[in-house]
């Protein structure tokens, strides 16, 4: 009877939660869904942020669940936000009060240990909260002209001449515009997501794991690079409308396949210790 009045206590407060922020995942949602979007992994956060949660059941299920009034405070502030991001107009704000808002709830209903618990897999849920309009045009603006010029610096390496002109590289028969999509900005954020993800999950002491967080920044980068390169270098040899067709697409996948490789790398690499020699 107990666990039944509990099941319906958090449906109830399921469902007022989705009405209270049904405006934030609308404009979520139209975000994910826009042509260049830099958010279109967002759908996936919510399941893996859940599978966290499922990976940690045996640990939920011997912590027993108490009450905590911090709880009551954060859900307020949470809401506080989430009304003045919407007068605001600043859907950041309100995506990053529903964060607040679930681990307040999790401190509330559960307690500090099993908050504790789930601490990480609501934070990762900032991960389909996109940044504010303003903040993700001037980062991709800088990414594509570093991508741009790091491309050309390698492209007239391997003996191709190359002159950049803004986020522009001519090349010796066409030139080739490095525009928002090929900035890298988008698989720089999921690869940031995948490299936490690796990070909690993987078995190394806590320093280990920020080196392989951080790892995932340079090779989102780094592979965003060899990317641009390689469409100048298909654009020398076979012409733009070759680049920009569907090797343009399919390079696109090559970028997160060669950092999701480094990553497996890094870690294997952190995870290894020497023999110790038997005396």
């Amino acid at each position: 009877m107990k666990k039944q009045g509990t099941l319906i206590k958090l449906v109830i407060i399921f469902v007022l939660l989705v009405i209270t922020y049904l405006p934030t995942f609308k404009w979520m949602i139209e975000r994910f869904e826009e042509t260049e979007s830099y958010y279109s992994h967002g759908y996936l956060v919510p399941f893996i942020a859940l599978g966290l949660i499922y990976w940690k059941r045996e640990r939920l299920k011997q912590l027993q669940a108490s009450s905590s009034g911090i709880g009551f405070f954060l859900i307020a502030a949470a809401l506080l936000m989430h009304a003045a991001g919407l007068i605001l107009k600043i859907g950041f704000i309100s995506g990053a009060s529903l964060l607040m808002a679930l681990f307040g709830l999790s401190l509330y209903l559960g307690g500090a240990a099993i908050a504790k618990e789930l601490f990480f897999p609501i934070s990762f849920l900032i991960f389909m909260v996109p940044m504010p309009r303003v903040l993700t045009i001037h980062i991709s603006f800088k990414m594509k002209l570093l991508a741009a010029q790091a491309g050309t610096v390698l492209i007239n390496w391997l003996g191709i001449t190359a002159v950049r002109n803004g986020s522009i590289v001519h090349l010796p028969n066409t030139s080739l515009t490095v525009g928002s999509p090929c900035s890298g900005l988008r698989s720089l954020i999921a690869l940031c997501g995948l490299g936490v993800l690796f990070a909690y999950v993987a078995d190394l002491s806590r320093f280990k794991k920020f080196i392989l967080f951080l790892a995932s920044i340079p090779l989102a980068l780094g592979a965003n690079i060899l990317r641009i390169t390689m469409l100048l270098w298909v654009a020398r040899k076979y012409g733009q409308e070759v680049a920009t067709g569907k090797f343009h697409d399919y390079s696109g996948m090559f970028v997160f396949i060669f950092a999701l490789a480094g990553l497996i790398l890094i870690n294997k690499a952190l995870q290894w210790e020497p023999k110790k020699q038997s005396t």
